[in-house]
Parts: C-alpha cells; sequence; structure tokens
C-alpha cells in the first residue's frame, strides 16, 4: 500500500469510529429542558424552555412575605430581582441547563431544570 492509500484507509476508520461513538453516546430521547420553579418545597410553575417565544416575567412571593421576580427568556431563566439581602440568586444570572439550579434560601425558592440532555463533566465520569 502507498503512503495516500494509508491515509485514506485511517482517515475512513477515524470517521467510522467517531459515528459509532456519536449514535452510541447520543441520550436516548431528547427531553425538553423544563424549568421547575418551587417554593417553600411546593411546585410553583413548570416552564418548557424551548417553547418560550417572547420573554416574560413573574413575581413569587415566599412564606416570610419577600418576593423574587423571575425572568424567562427563550433557552433560559433567571431571577431578576429580589426582597433577600444578599442577592445572591440575582447575582447568579441565567441557566439554560441542569448544571446549577438558582437557591434563594431566605424565600426558599429554588429554580432547577429538568431535561434538555445535561451532560456529566470529565470530573463527574
Amino acid at each position: 500500500m502507498n503512503k495516500s492509500a494509508k491515509l485514506i484507509l485511517a482517515a475512513l476508520v477515524l470517521l467510522a469510529a467517531g459515528s459509532a461513538a456519536l449514535l452510541l453516546l447520543r441520550p436516548a430521547g431528547e427531553e425538553h429542558p423544563v424549568a421547575r420553579i418551587t417554593l417553600d418545597g411546593e411546585l410553583v410553575r413548570e416552564i418548557d424552555l424551548t417553547g418560550v417565544e417572547e420573554p416574560f416575567s413573574f413575581t413569587v412571593e415566599g412564606p416570610a412575605g419577600l418576593t423574587n421576580t423571575i425572568l424567562v427568556e427563550p433557552g433560559r431563566i433567571r431571577v431578576s430581582e429580589a426582597d433577600c439581602p444578599d442577592q445572591i440568586c440575582v447575582h447568579q444570572g441565567f441557566i439554560s441547563d441542569g448544571t446549577t439550579p438558582i437557591v434563594c434560601l431566605p424565600n426558599k425558592l429554588i429554580i432547577q431544570i429538568i431535561g434538555g440532555g445535561e451532560a456529566l463533566d470529565a470530573a463527574a465520569g
């Protein structure tokens, strides 16, 4: 075999291996990312982020009377305003996958994204 034939053969083997890896490692069923909003442990609202066409916001009031204003945009969600003293939930910004939830401890608010094919990182395996 000459050098060009070996290169073509190597390229075909790599292409076949890459294609097989994509087919075997992809998620079985693609789920839409859904933002699940809970307040004091109770589900307040679920929002399919792929179905959002226009940005909108709404406010939730927690058990102590504190409020969080939630901003939803296509594919992402955030807390834009809050009555809590530390504002950690506001400074976190937008989330669009299930890697990190938004948590407001003073108001007992949790926003997490379920589905959407979130992947494990290299540290998790």
